[in-house]
């Protein structure tokens, strides 16, 4: 037990720190005043120094180090002792809180080294101390909150400026304190999130790696059983100091397993993790989101993912939640919600880090909707665009295998789509040279990035496993990379994941991807059983895989076609249309539609439409949509209003318009518009 005056002592410091404001995150972490302290819990500045430090500990007691006037008060601390830690530390964290790009951060870098050098040099006594005595342990408390948070800013500063190994230096050299309480920096936490970031370099780049993927994990995690290993050591330190901390630097210890068990496909384990955090109501809503898509849970995530936009602090760095709620837009065939959500975080965020993988969504979003062009443009913005990669382990090969891939997607959309606005494009000569002109734009185009393929360690845990968390292309994208290439490799390769996969709802994509190889190697029957299996998969979600279930009808189609089973072929169609419209021009597929033509519509209007790749039909055995265009001229222009309504009445494509010059042709301008490309957003896709 205490005795009374130590006792009264700790009740009275504690009690000032309540109200005394001494503020370190813009919460009011405090510091006693030293002259009306005991000279036991006053802090052990140099005796030359006393005067001075202290009066800079006064005035800091009512300043914000993450305030807006935190650079004013730095030059003030300086003023008054340049060689106290405290005003460079100011600086350094206003700097790195106005950083937005490389220079921005690498300015905040010799402030916060020159704290951190100061704060060591005069402060390494109380730095070092390990005590179980609340009371010797007071006085030092904040020179360790200040060195956690100094050199946490610093090693972002660090990682942000693509420097991993002055992290890892740094993380070493901090971890030499060997601090009770972890406050702003765990440092095993931090050394295995920094392998896991660097996990597909080797030692040849980074002396802190070791030479594999796998061998890098094993290190990453087992830093993390290190980290627990310290916080139970010390725990008989800190059973009279502050002992309620030990919860917290366990979570960010669990944090980190889960993305090391997410990564690698460990499910069970994960899921142990992640209901440990959600049991304190620590759940991080993000991760969660990403594990649910890895397991192919898409309407948990999005929900999920809401949740983490709602916690969305601003701050600037890429908002993931974001990038990936887009992708899952596209997969519930809404890829004109995902537009809105990209085109809202441009607007908001401008062009701080984020930028460009809003960018990348978004030119996502304009090619399922099939405005090719529009895209093409924010794919240019996002490859002119220095990208940093804060807080997240996506990085720069993640970002260009993302652009890559969709500059070769694009190439072979606008392909699809001359041919679709020129049914007979094979006889017209400008449109020839157009295409051969494509043509060897995409295989220059499948060179490079297969090249860029070849060399990332990391294809088979990221792109041919679909859905990892480390991926950044949608499970639709990636037959896009592959369907060129060698099929028995792939057929081999998703077959026998199909035979290994633990997670079951994922399990009927690789047996599409494997059906469509089947139907590019000719094997059609074996492809039709294939098709069939897949369509009667119960582990599925209508709502939240449209696109699987298009892809799906559109394979069926295509295999029908093949086997000559032209009802079934009709009927496949048809619901590849009433599924995701935007597809079916550049599924290579000729659609049917009934035409109804009104207003000021003339035998020219369905002339131009009739040289579109659509079968216009008129026998109603055929299922088949129907088109309502309706033309109003006005002086030199001419409105066009269109809809598409399914066999039972209902609203595929819902009532709008466009315009159209004079000497605009109007069938390739409103044949794409029958399929939902471009237009109006519904009220309902902006939910």
């Amino acid at each position: 037990m205490w005795n009374f005056p130590k006792y009264l002592i700790l009740v009275l410091a504690c009690l000032w720190m309540c109200v005394s404001g001494y503020r370190v995150t813009g919460q009011n972490n405090t510091a006693p005043q030293a002259q009306t302290l005991p000279v036991e819990l006053r802090p052990p500045h140099p005796p030359e120094k006393t005067e001075q430090r202290f009066t800079i500990d006064a005035k800091r007691r009512s300043e914000d180090v993450q305030g807006e006037d935190a650079l004013p008060r730095s030059r003030e601390f300086k003023r008054i002792d340049s060689t106290y830690y405290v005003g460079w530390m100011f600086e350094g964290v206003y700097k790195y809180n106005h950083a937005s790009d490389y220079l921005g951060f690498h300015n905040a870098i010799v402030p916060l080294e020159r704290a951190l050098n100061l704060l060591e040099k005069d402060y390494a006594k109380p730095l070092g101390l390990r005590t179980d005595n609340i009371i010797a342990y007071f006085p030092t408390h904040f020179f360790k909150v200040d060195y956690t948070l100094i050199a946490y800013y610093l090693m972002n500063c660090y990682s942000n400026t693509d420097q991993p190994d002055k992290v890892f230096s740094l993380l070493r050299r901090a971890q030499k304190w060997k601090l009770q309480h972890h406050y702003y920096m765990d440092c095993y936490n931090q050394m295995a999130w920094t392998v896991h970031r660097n996990r597909f370099y080797t030692s040849a780049k980074y002396g802190f790696l070791k030479n594999s993927i796998g061998e890098n994990e094993k290190l990453a995690n087992r830093y993390l059983d290190s980290s627990l290993m310290m916080i139970e050591r010390n725990r008989g330190l800190n059973r009279n100091v502050l002992p309620e901390m030990e919860e917290s630097e366990k979570l960010s210890v669990y944090h980190v397993k889960n993305i090391l068990y997410i990564y690698s496909f460990r499910i069970d384990s994960a899921m142990y993790y992640f209901n440990l955090m959600r049991n304190v109501n620590r759940l991080p809503h993000n991760n969660y989101a990403n594990f649910k898509v890895v397991c192919g849970d898409f309407r948990t995530a999005d929900n999920e993912y809401k949740i983490a936009s709602n916690s969305d602090q601003g701050d600037k760095r890429l908002q993931e939640w974001a990038y990936y709620s887009s992708i899952l837009d596209i997969y519930k065939a809404r890829p004109k919600a995902g537009e809105a959500l990209a085109r809202n975080m441009i607007r908001n965020n401008g062009s701080t880090p984020g930028f460009g993988w809003y960018n990348i969504a978004l030119a996502r979003c304009l090619t399922y909707d099939g405005q090719i062009e529009e895209s093409k443009k924010h794919l240019e913005k996002a490859a002119d665009f220095k990208e940093l990669h804060i807080g997240t382990t996506l990085g720069q090969s993640h970002y260009d295998f993302s652009v890559q891939l969709l500059k070769l997607i694009n190439t072979g959309q606008e392909i699809a789509l001359i041919k679709f606005q020129n049914k007979r494009w094979y006889l017209d000569p400008e449109v020839l040279l157009r295409i051969g002109q494509l043509t060897a734009e995409k295989y220059l185009q499948q060179f490079l990035i297969i090249n860029q393929f070849a060399q990332n360690p990391e294809r088979d845990m990221v792109i041919y496993k679909l859905f990892s968390t480390e991926s950044t292309v949608s499970w639709d994208e990636i037959w896009y990379l592959i369907h060129d290439f060698s099929t028995h490799f792939f057929v081999d390769k998703f077959t026998h994941e199909t035979q290994t996969n633990k997670r079951k709802i994922v399990n009927k994509y690789f047996n599409l991807f494997i059906a469509r190889l089947k139907i590019q190697q000719g094997h059609y029957d074996e492809a039709w059983r294939i098709l069939e299996t897949a369509r009667n998969d119960q582990n599925s979600d209508p709502d939240y895989e449209r696109l699987y279930y298009a892809r799906l009808f559109q394979s069926e189609a295509e295999c029908a076609q093949k086997l000559n089973k032209t009802t079934e072929y009709q009927t496949w169609l048809y619901r590849l249309y009433l599924q995701y419209p935007q597809l079916v021009p550049f599924s290579g597929l000729t659609m049917n539609m009934r035409l109804h033509l009104s207003g000021d519509a003339d035998h020219s209007v369905e002339k131009s439409l009739n040289q579109c790749q659509i079968n216009w039909v008129t026998n109603s055995d055929i299922p088949a949509v129907q088109a309502y265009i309706n033309i109003e001229t006005k002086g030199a222009k001419r409105e066009i209003s269109y809809y598409v309504l399914d066999l039972s009445g209902n609203y595929i494509v819902k009532k709008q318009g466009c315009t159209l010059k004079k000497g605009d042709e109007p069938g390739p301008i409103i044949a794409p518009r029958l399929f939902d490309i471009g237009g109006l957003v519904p009220e309902s896709e902006g939910d």
